[in-house]
């Protein structure tokens, strides 16, 4: 089973991402679109209960029928903190990930990759520990801009850092609907990126990947006991 280092403090979380942020790879192209599977992971909180659930959803990556799903339920184990929240996340979705048995293939986490305060978001945090290729897809650009991309599926447009440096793409998946945030996680390029978060949004702006394990990880929390 793959773990995850929890820090004691945020000092200690910061720490252990500038030492593991040196271990993701952005010199390879990853998987093909459209050819073996895909994995969406989401998670789901219970402040009341001190829950977290974590929801992992293996789709045929040309047919986007779901081929397995897993969830797994636990307690919050770092408090929220902005640019830090893969401390929070990471443990349950390890769990959700691990109870697979299928191969995920190419994993795309609903949050940030590059595409973060400090470099280093979930999709890459769970990359570089799992060695899994990885995405980041958000709802919502966090701290960068970046033009309004065309109104059309396809038109895309750098999301971009203070200094200017690309580290993500606006994406417009369906015509004129607002578009989602793509980064790069782990050991895929960011036009494929791309390319595989159109492929997996065919009729919505969300990809199917994050619609499944949304809706999973929703339904583990009101069923745990």
């Amino acid at each position: 089973m793959t773990s995850v280092q929890t820090p004691a403090d945020e000092t200690e979380a910061r720490a252990i991402q500038d030492e593991l942020r040196h271990g993701v790879v952005l010199d390879e192209a990853g998987p093909p679109v459209g050819r073996g599977r895909v994995t969406g992971v989401d998670v789901a909180y219970d402040d009341a209960r001190d829950l977290v659930a974590a929801a992992a959803v293996v789709l045929d990556a040309r047919t986007l029928e779901v081929v397995e799903e897993a969830t797994a339920v636990g307690r919050v184990s770092f408090p929220y903190v902005p640019g830090l929240l893969a401390f929070r996340e990471l443990p349950t979705v390890l769990a959700a990930l691990d109870a697979l048995a299928a191969d995920p293939g190419l994993v795309v986490c609903d949050g940030y990759g590059l595409a973060h305060p400090r470099g280093f978001g979930l999709a890459c945090h769970l990359g570089v520990v799992t060695g899994l290729a990885t995405i980041g897809v958000a709802k919502n650009p966090f701290t960068f801009t970046c033009e309004e991309p065309g109104a059309r599926r396809g038109d895309a447009s750098p999301l971009r850092a203070a200094d200017g440096t690309e580290v993500g793409r606006a994406l417009r998946t369906q015509d004129g609907i607002k578009p989602v945030y793509v980064s790069v996680g782990h050991r895929v390029s960011l036009d494929n990126a791309a390319a595989h978060t159109l492929a997996l949004s065919p009729r919505f702006r969300i990809p199917e990947t994050t619609r499944h394990a949304d809706a999973l990880c929703r339904r583990a929390l009101r069923e745990a006991g």
